[in-house]
């Protein structure tokens, strides 16, 4: 089995990919949150997670997934694949105490370096297409022989620490925790009302609401009233920038620290 999370579309390959190789059955995270599914066979088999490092840590989403369910029996087999711009940190530290809690012990890890999606803090700007390319084919060559290692229950640490692991994951990682909000979001003039950034989201954080009728002359003179949707983020966002990528118009915005740098989702 399989469990997963992703925004963008990175993490969703990676883990589809390795079902494919694997012959494992995947589950989207948040649908088993949303439908309140809470307990899971794990006698014998393997037990994987796949997700993207967010301020060089587990997702808090992933992290509460795992915490609050009800894991029953032993499995032969525990890894975890996770996808990066850059770095993990102690990702992988993380994720060992994490599994602990539930009295799991984890066997592997697997790190993918792909393409940017984190845009909101100054500086922080998405790969060339040529890098995001060049991420995505190395990623694609990589999938067979970590499913094999998988198939083979080998121990492995596929680790990108970076030059600062523990300030990245407990410093920077944890001021990241305490100052991530959506209040910042907001859409500009060239918001069509597709409500893509409402079905994109995987935590169902934003709703299309009529903001403001507005009115204009129909062809027999007459003043006709126009509904007019934009999305509402709801202060239960991940930062997954799903809605900001996704977006057709790249109408969806966080403050101005997103202007003009851009869109990538996984396609």
């Amino acid at each position: 089995m399989i469990y997963y999370y992703s925004g963008c579309g990175n993490s969703r390959f990676v883990a589809k990919s390795l079902s494919e190789a694997l012959g494992e059955e995947l589950r989207f995270i948040p649908d088993l949150i949303d439908k309140g599914i809470k307990e899971f066979d794990c006698e014998g088999g393997l037990l994987g997670f796949v997700f993207p490092v967010y301020a060089w840590n587990v997702p808090t989403l992933v992290r509460d997934f795992i915490k609050n369910a009800c894991w029953k029996g032993k499995p032969e087999y525990v890894w975890f694949a996770c996808t990066c711009g850059d770095n993990i940190g102690f990702t992988d530290r993380e994720f060992r105490k994490i599994m602990a809690s539930v009295s799991l012990e984890l066997n592997a890890c697997f790190t993918f370096q792909m393409p940017e999606t984190y845009l909101c803090f100054p500086g922080f700007s998405l790969d060339t297409e040529e890098n995001a390319k060049l991420k995505n084919d190395a990623v694609k060559e990589k999938i067979s022989i970590v499913a094999d290692q998988i198939r083979n229950k080998q121990t492995v640490l596929d680790l990108i620490p970076g030059k600062h692991p523990w300030i990245n994951t407990h410093i920077i990682g944890s001021l990241f925790k305490l100052t991530i909000s959506d209040s910042a979001f907001h859409t500009t003039d060239d918001c069509i009302g597709c409500g893509v950034c409402e079905r994109s989201c995987p935590v169902h954080n934003i709703t299309m609401e009529i903001q403001k009728p507005s009115s204009e002359g129909g062809q027999d003179g007459q003043m006709k009233e126009t509904v007019v949707k934009r999305p509402k983020w709801n202060g239960n966002c991940l930062q997954c920038m799903a809605c900001y990528h996704y977006c057709p118009k790249n109408a969806v915005q966080y403050g101005r620290l997103t202007a003009g740098k851009g869109q990538y989702y996984f396609k």
